[in-house]
Formats: C-alpha cells, structure tokens, sequence
C-alpha cells in the first residue's frame, strides 16, 4: 500500500481558510456554512419526483426559496469537492483507498462494514448538523471567526466526539 507523506502544513492550511473567510465576509458578506446544502440538494431532487410536496413544505421553502436551490453555499460546497479533489492530484497525495490500513489491521477486509458504519456516521453527523442549525464549518469556523463562545464550544464538542469516535472505532490506537 502507497505511503502518502506529502500534503500542505496543517498551519499554512489552517492561516488559508481564516483567509478565504474573511475574503468571503468582505467580497460577498458571507460566511462558511455547508450542511444547509443537503436540504437543497434534497429538494432538487424532490422537485424532479413531487415537486408539489416541496412547495407546500416550510422546511423546503426556507431553504429551497427562489432560486431553485442553488445558491452561493450549494457552490461552495460543490467547489469544496472539486478543490480537494484537484489539490491533491496536483500536490501528488491523491491515492484512491477503498480499505485503509488501519481500517484492514482492526476490521479486516470487510468494506461492507466500513460503507455500513461510514453511511451510519454520515447520517448522524448530517442529522445533528440540521438539529443544531448547521454544520462544524458553519458553527466552528465561522463562529469563531466571529468570537462566539457557541462557536468556540461547537468546535471543542467536534473535536472531542472525534476522539472519542477515533477510540471506539480504532481502539484507542
């Protein structure tokens, strides 16, 4: 299995999206958010099969409104995507993986488990970032760019649910 080593200092990584934060706050008066995003995507697609049901849904027309869904936050994360996807090939650290190491050294090679618990995980995270309002990069990055103190526990609380999800699936490796 290839060794992947290269990639950009976490600091320099870390000073570029405070950065692209605040160019965002001053260009267009926005800040970072992403799981918003879901809900559009979602109501595209529902427009497509019972586009009656989105309309007459709140929840829907809150987020989905005018523009059919598509906004600056659904392009972000579209360019979140895309970005990561091009910087790695270009740093050279792309390397598709279906089963890490790690992953194979505690499981074995079962991907059906690793889809299963990745597709679990993404479901509660997605549920509790509606529940909150929105997501880490929203709570965390933007709201502590702000100085919020729910910014600032939002983040620790990812962090720390990290930790702990990190042990109990790798077993305090």
């Amino acid at each position: 299995m290839k060794t992947i080593d290269k990639g950009m200092n976490p600091y320099l990584a870390g000073a570029l999206t405070g950065v692209l934060l605040a160019l965002s706050v001053l260009l267009v008066g926005k800040y970072f958010g992403a799981s918003t995003s879901y809900v559009r995507s979602v109501g595209l697609v529902e427009m497509t099969l019972a586009p009656q049901h989105v309309q007459a849904t709140d929840y829907f027309m809150k987020y989905f409104g005018k523009n059919n869904g598509i906004d600056w936050q659904w392009l972000f994360v579209l360019g979140i995507f895309f970005g990561s996807y091009l910087s790695a090939n270009f740093s050279g650290s792309y390397a598709w993986n279906s089963l890490p190491d790690r992953w194979q050294a505690r499981y074995g090679a079962r991907p059906g488990l690793r889809f299963v618990l990745a597709f679990v995980g993404g479901t509660v995270a997605l549920f509790g970032a509606r529940m909150a309002g929105g997501c880490p990069s929203g709570h965390g990055l933007s709201g502590m760019a702000q100085l919020t103190i729910s910014g600032t526990l939002a983040m620790i609380a990812f962090f720390a649910g990290g930790a702990v999800a990190a042990r109990l699936l790798y077993g305090g490796k």
